[in-house]
């Protein structure tokens, strides 16, 4: 939380820039990532890559934002704003990707956390195939942290879906070995009573588990954890460090994600539940 202040004296706040997709119904993207932001203290600017006309039950259009103007808004907000950190997610295509990879060389930010965005909760497609090579080779090596599912890692490596923690380590060090500096492969699409993250940095594997809720409001939940890692980063934490506190505030935001009556589907979770 933000801490009051009753001076006149204006109060210095982190910055992180998402740059990804606009979800309409609120609950995952450029949305959720501000709501993150928000609710650690964060101020939060963004760079919207694509529209999605999208509710709890699903995607139903998407519209690309032209690669030049991603770049305009990149460089708008880098030109002005001190950014301490960058998320990336739901990038589209192509063309996008070459626009965003070309802006970070310009600006070079430090703290960029890769969200591969493959495909929605409620199982759209979010990322064109012929853009998961771009994705690869463009965006990879630059990401101080690369944050996919189990789904997304198989996907990224041409692989079955691990299925043990013997493969998920596996594939782990093999993402790693495509330039990022470390990879946190997510658990929740698993089994099992917990839900276990890996991970990978500096040549060694933390585990982080948690217990698995039952709810089907999960909307948006990895975005959040992303944004919440780099409004972490932002804040001048290590990178251990803020994953253990997002994990722990993601758990939290799942666990009162009930607490909201937020559409018919998959709602999203709570964003504010250390507030409301």
């Amino acid at each position: 939380m933000i801490p009051s202040d009753n001076s006149d004296e204006a109060m210095t706040i982190p910055v992180a820039l998402t740059i990804a997709g606009s979800d309409s119904s609120g609950g995952a993207g450029i949305q959720a990532d501000l709501k993150t932001f928000a609710a650690f203290g964060v101020y939060g600017a963004s760079v919207i890559t694509a529209l999605t006309a999208q509710n709890t039950t699903g995607v139903s259009a998407v519209h690309q934002v032209p690669a030049d103007f991603v770049a305009a808004q990149l460089d708008a907000v880098f030109a002005d704003l001190d950014v301490k950190a960058v998320k990336i997610g739901m990038v589209g295509q192509p063309a996008t990707i070459e626009a965003i990879a070309e802006g970070l060389a310009r600006w070079s930010p430090t703290n960029i956390v890769l969200d591969p965005v493959m495909v929605a909760t409620s199982g759209d497609r979010l990322l064109a195939l012929e853009a998961v090579e771009a994705l690869r080779q463009q965006l990879m090596p630059r990401a101080a942290l690369v944050t996919p599912n189990l789904l997304e890692a198989a996907a990224l490596l041409d692989e079955p879906v691990a299925a043990s923690e013997a493969a998920i380590k596996h594939q782990g060090r093999q993402l790693i070995s495509m330039g990022c500096q470390a990879v946190l492969i997510k658990g929740g699409h698993g089994s099992g009573a917990e839900s276990i993250d890996y991970l990978f940095y500096r040549d060694d594997v933390v585990t982080l588990a948690s217990p698995r809720l039952a709810t089907q409001n999960t909307h948006g939940t990895g975005c959040s954890l992303s944004s919440a890692i780099a409004a972490g980063l932002a804040g001048g934490k290590d990178l251990v460090t803020a994953v253990r506190a997002a994990k722990a505030w993601i758990g939290a935001a799942i666990a009162a994600a009930d607490r909201l009556k937020v559409g018919r589907g998959f709602g999203p979770i709570h964003h504010f539940h250390g507030f409301y």
